[in-house]
């Protein structure tokens, strides 16, 4: 796992430089557009909000975001099971701390995790959720947001998205400056105008293609996380079917469609934005829930290295997941097919006991050829016992 939350990280630098980039060369468009002496402090302003907006959201990100869900913080007399398949998941995914849990007056079924650190990390449902699955279908969607949070994926999506917003915003900006543009160019030269209104045209697309750009890049690193979650989650849970059941609830809903806003939308388990399950354009948030929930049911253990087996019948192509965690990955059996555990033996003292016992209350005793003693109390009224080990039937002493 250690390996999937580094290959995240360097994910992570690679996603927020290019959008860096983007959000620079925005500002720069904006200030060619202005006066084209004015592309650096165009550049220099661009970065310098950006940079004011990280720090509002490493200081506060969590609270106004699940500010913006409308979600109230679950005490414990509130919804202990939920607080318990929290508990068990930040156990089975080695968390520091269980995250803290939030409910959203919601009927619609839903979940998302934020956080920017594991210490600090929330994991919100829907009442709606907690309502329509089960336990089992609960637990798998927990440990779904769980494993965001383990792969540190709260951390990305919090800061792609406030670059993305940052984005828009400057963009929204440079609409709205064309409307009071001055006409500066018409006192230049021929060879002015003619560069002016080159530099305005790649101003123009920059403007224009920046923002598609970026939400192309968000979107796509959204969806690869999701894949990333599913496979955690089945093997925290070694119950896959769990979350595939619950995927197909949350999508089948009536009211699937969540009101929730673009900045909220990427980190819901199903988009709530769009109809379930059809999300496969490039501008959709996450992976197609019916591929999803294939592959979770095409699983054959609940390690990385079955989802991975799955994944690739599913899709014909390898997992995101990276090749030197799916290979290290250990064998775990589903939870629904391991053998049953054989009860403890019972102490021999506690037998002896036992024994006094029933002798006391005159109860006689029926050796099995299997090696079972049975003990017939007194008044039983039966002629013929049948031993419960091997199925003997023994004659009792009953008239």
């Amino acid at each position: 796992m250690f390996e999937l939350i580094r290959a995240n990280r360097r994910k992570t630098v690679v996603v927020l430089l290019l959008l860096g980039l983007l959000l620079v060369g925005v500002g720069g468009a904006m200030g060619i557009v202005l006066d084209p002496t004015l592309a650096l402090l165009g550049a220099a302003g661009a970065l310098g909000l950006w940079l004011i907006l990280l720090l509002v959201s490493f200081s506060s990100g969590e609270a106004m975001l699940l500010r913006q869900a409308g979600a109230r913080e679950v005490q414990h007399g509130d919804a202990p099971q939920l607080l318990n398949l929290v508990e068990e998941m930040q156990i089975a995914s080695g968390l520091p701390v269980p995250p803290r849990v939030y409910l959203i007056d919601d009927p619609a079924p839903n979940a998302f995790a934020v956080g920017r650190k594991p210490e600090r990390a929330c994991v919100a449902v829907t009442t709606g959720l907690v309502a329509r699955l089960s336990r089992d279908e609960l637990q798998g969607v927990i440990a779904h947001e769980v494993a965001h949070i383990a792969n540190r994926d709260t951390l990305v999506m919090t800061l792609a998205g406030t670059t993305l917003g940052a984005i828009v915003m400057l963009c929204d900006l440079y609409v709205r400056s064309l409307r009071f543009r001055a006409p500066s160019s018409r006192r230049s030269s021929r060879d002015n105008q003619g560069g002016a209104a080159v530099l305005m045209l790649l101003a123009v697309l920059m403007s224009v293609l920046a923002p598609l750009l970026a939400q192309l890049l968000y979107f796509a690193c959204s969806r690869k996380r999701e894949y990333l979650a599913d496979a955690c989650a089945a093997q925290f849970t070694r119950y896959p079917e769990g979350l595939a059941s619950a995927l197909e609830k949350i999508s089948g809903h009536p009211s699937g469609e969540l009101a929730a806003s673009r900045v909220l939308a990427p980190l819901y388990i199903v988009p709530p934005l769009a109809a379930a399950g059809k999300s496969s354009g490039w501008f959709s948030t996450h992976p197609p829930t019916q591929e999803r929930i294939k592959i979770l049911r095409g699983m054959a253990g609940g390690s990385l290295r079955d989802y991975d087996q799955a994944f690739r019948a599913a899709r014909g192509a390898a997992s995101p997941l990276p090749a030197a965690e799916v290979a290290a990955a250990p064998a775990l059996a589903l939870r629904g097919t391991r053998p049953a555990a054989e009860p403890p033996p019972i102490p021999p003292a506690w037998r002896a006991a036992r024994g006094a016992l029933h002798d006391a209350e005159g109860a006689h005793a029926i050796d099995c050829p299997c090696g079972a003693r049975l003990r017939i109390p007194p008044g039983l009224g039966l002629a013929m016992l049948k031993c419960p080990r091997c199925g003997h039937e023994h004659r009792t002493q009953a008239t």
